[in-house]
């Protein structure tokens, strides 16, 4: 067995992570991971400057994205997509589809906040979300309720604001389904593998039931490892893989020291990881 640590799931400050690329990686290599996967929501933009030859000796960076997929119901959607060509002209097209979807969501819910709760941004903040160098999301609206003092922490931001408005303002058309995001991992040369099943929020019965036509859509994969799942939860998923001939992937959603302070690079959620053997990482260029 493998020595080093994989962790195929991390964030730089491209989208919502605290570090930028060679931070995130110096820390990997800090914490003995000899295979790392960057994999930014919706762009690829972290690794376009990123010099791999750097690292080469001591660490594996894999080249990864995570897009944001059409999901029915409560639940969440995420594909991950590994040795991916980051500078693939469809992909980074899609990219920027879904950046100007995303600044007109983070608004829209801006907006809906303002309605609901009488929460109030400055013109300032809307100017630098139109402005933004990364990927924007729902984490920018939380750390403006934590600067303005409408939440502690982002995981209050969420429950009591963002989450409710999101459902709100869901828009369905305009998220990529996940056949979309299977041909863009693929015509960009990477492996679509479907990130943290759980966030579906389906139960396990309905769960089965949507797997076979994702299999048939492209599916390669399904993350069975992440630091928010239980030992039942990686068990169930990892039978559920193997069951269906898919590779098998895992990794912390590491996003910073701060913004989410109970996930360890690597190492999860009190060491509830710490991966060091994953059938995907055999598929890897």
């Amino acid at each position: 067995m493998n020595e080093k640590l994989i962790d195929m799931h991390t964030h730089t400050t491209f989208s919502d992570g605290e570090l930028n690329p060679d931070e995130l990686i110096d820390l990997a290599i800090k914490k003995n991971i000899g295979i790392l996967a960057i994999t930014d929501h919706n762009t690829t933009n972290g690794l376009k400057g990123l010099d791999k030859e750097r690292y080469k000796e001591k660490i594996k960076i894999v080249n990864g994205i995570e897009l944001s997929a059409h999901c029915d119901g409560d639940g969440r959607m995420h594909i991950l997509g590994y040795d991916i060509d980051p500078f693939n002209e469809n992909l980074n097209n899609k990219m920027k589809d879904q950046e100007n979807y995303s600044i007109n969501k983070v608004v829209t819910i801006m907006e809906q906040l303002k309605r609901d709760y009488n929460i109030t941004f400055q013109k300032e903040d809307y100017i630098n979300i139109v402005n933004a160098k990364h990927s924007i999301g729902r984490p920018d609206i939380a750390s403006l309720c934590i600067k303005y003092g409408y939440a502690k922490n982002e995981n209050e931001a969420f429950d009591k604001y963002l989450n409710p408005a999101y459902f709100k303002t869901k828009d369905l058309n305009k998220r990529l389904s996940y056949e979309e995001c299977f041909d863009i991992i693929k015509q960009s040369g990477g492996i679509p593998v479907l990130a943290h099943p759980k966030s579906l929020k389906l139960e396990n019965d309905k769960f089965l039931e949507l797997l076979p036509n994702m299999i048939a859509c492209g599916l390669e994969g399904i993350e069975a490892y992440h630091s928010r799942f239980s030992k039942e939860d990686m068990d169930f998923y990892t039978n559920v893989a193997l069951d269906n001939n898919l590779l098998i992937s895992g990794g912390s959603d590491f996003h910073g020291p701060t913004k989410k302070p109970e996930i360890e690079l690597g190492s999860g959620i009190n060491n509830n990881l710490n991966l060091r053997e994953l059938s995907l990482t055999r598929k890897l260029k």
